[in-house]
């Protein structure tokens, strides 16, 4: 049992997180009973400005600095949207030219500069994050949220926009897999995608839209979304609607007592962006028009390599594990199974020694009917009219039909003696 996981090294380490599994369990009883009894636990401003009021040597801070920053992170100006009403807020209310108007109260009625007791602003707003969607809510007068703080390190004011995206339609899975699908399998350093036709084969050369994941909460979330965009700007220009991806969580296959000491897989599972790829994948894909389509991940990778890596790797493109597992997450979105169409051996390549791969079975309906008609000859040794009985089966003689029985009269004298 030396490769079996779980278990530790020795009692001691064993004794440590212990001693850290009932401290959690203590920590969590208290939560709960803080939220049963509708407890709520918070300082405006944030628990970590408000110790550094005790250290204020080692956050760097003076007392009128550590000051300022208290009094504007407590200090702000929040509104929330109404559909209906002029650009989708009241209180606040923002223009598509950018100008900030507010509504003041009862009291402060007297410090009004505009009609109807509003106060403008002198600045002007503009938002470089989805401001084209903005503009079309402010437009047509749907609810935004507003928001209005001061930045004290940056010296300046900011306004943040922020509005419910109602629920994303379903789209039937037929008519998203109309133009075939892209399948995508996640790896801890890029997305590896292949195109699919409707009929569940490869298209062109695979795709690998990098990202570094480590760094900042920020640079990390940044570089999965321009991984994505770039993924979903490739759907667009493809012409696909549907992109299948697998449906991971690593939530109780990254624990010690599932994998033993292995730590090098352990954070190689935890480094997949997994629950953040999903989430942000679902909502950017939704304002594209773009389906997602969650598949099952068994032995996606295993069969990948085995039936489509080695018949897609050519001299002039080298088909990694990871391409033919999208292949594979694509055929299995499909519909299809992930096995490749395999030919007989050449012995057995002919009607003559049984039915080849792919042919009807007995029982299937329609087997003896006519082959569909194409355009033209479909060899040069055809003539043009070779299929105007195709479906007429008395015209041909084949063996049983009545074509044989018909009846019919020799001439009196041979053909070499009728002209004589």
């Amino acid at each position: 049992m030396r490769k079996a996981p779980g278990g530790y090294r020795s009692r001691r380490e064993w004794h440590a997180k212990a001693r850290r599994l009932h401290v959690l369990e203590d920590r969590l009883a208290r939560e709960r009973a803080d939220w049963e009894a509708e407890t709520v636990h918070a300082v405006r401003g944030g628990k970590r400005l408000a110790r550094a009021r005790r250290h204020l040597p080692a956050a760097r801070l003076t007392e009128g600095e550590w000051r300022q920053r208290w009094e504007a992170a407590r200090w702000f100006l929040q509104a929330d949207g109404e559909s209906g009403k002029r650009f989708g807020n009241e209180t606040i209310r923002i223009g598509p030219d950018g100008e900030v108007s507010i509504r003041l109260p009862v009291p402060l009625a007297g410090l009004a500069n505009a009609p109807h007791g509003r106060y403008v602003l002198t600045g002007r707003v503009r938002f470089t994050h989805r401001g084209p969607e903005w503009a079309d809510r402010v437009a047509a007068n749907r609810a935004v949220a507003y928001r209005i703080h001061h930045d004290v390190q940056r010296g300046r004011w900011y306004v943040t926009a922020s509005w419910t995206i109602p629920a994303a339609p379903e789209l039937p899975l037929a008519a998203a897999l109309a133009e075939g699908v892209i399948g995508v399998d996640t790896n801890a350093d890029h997305l590896a995608a292949w195109r699919l036709d409707a009929h569940g084969n490869p298209i062109g050369d695979p795709r690998r839209f990098f990202y570094d994941l480590t760094g900042t909460a920020g640079h990390r979330d940044a570089q999965v979304r321009h991984a994505l965009t770039r993924l979903l700007h490739w759907a667009k220009a493809c012409g696909v609607k549907a992109i299948a991806v697998e449906d991971l969580d690593f939530t109780a296959e990254k624990t010690r007592e599932e994998h033993g000491r292995n730590k090098r897989f352990r954070k190689l599972v935890s480094g997949l962006p997994t629950g953040r790829l999903r989430t942000r994948l679902v909502s950017m894909a939704d304002q594209t028009g773009t389906a997602v389509i969650a598949v099952d991940p068994a032995y996606t990778s295993k069969w990948g390599a085995q039936h489509w890596q080695k018949p897609l790797t050519s001299t002039m493109r080298n088909t990694s594990r990871h391409d033919a597992a999208a292949v594979a997450i694509g055929r299995r979105a499909q519909g299809h199974s992930i096995r490749r169409r395999t030919a007989p051996p050449r012995a057995h390549q002919s009607d003559g020694c049984g039915h080849r791969t792919v042919q009807a079975r007995p029982e299937a309906p329609g087997r003896e009917g006519p082959r569909p008609r194409f355009a033209g000859p479909r060899t040069r040794s055809v003539p043009p009219d070779r299929r105007v009985n195709v479906g007429h089966q008395n015209a041909q003689h084949r063996s049983g039909r009545s074509a044989e029985h018909e009846s019919w009269q020799q001439d009196s004298l041979p053909l070499g003696l009728q002209e004589r």
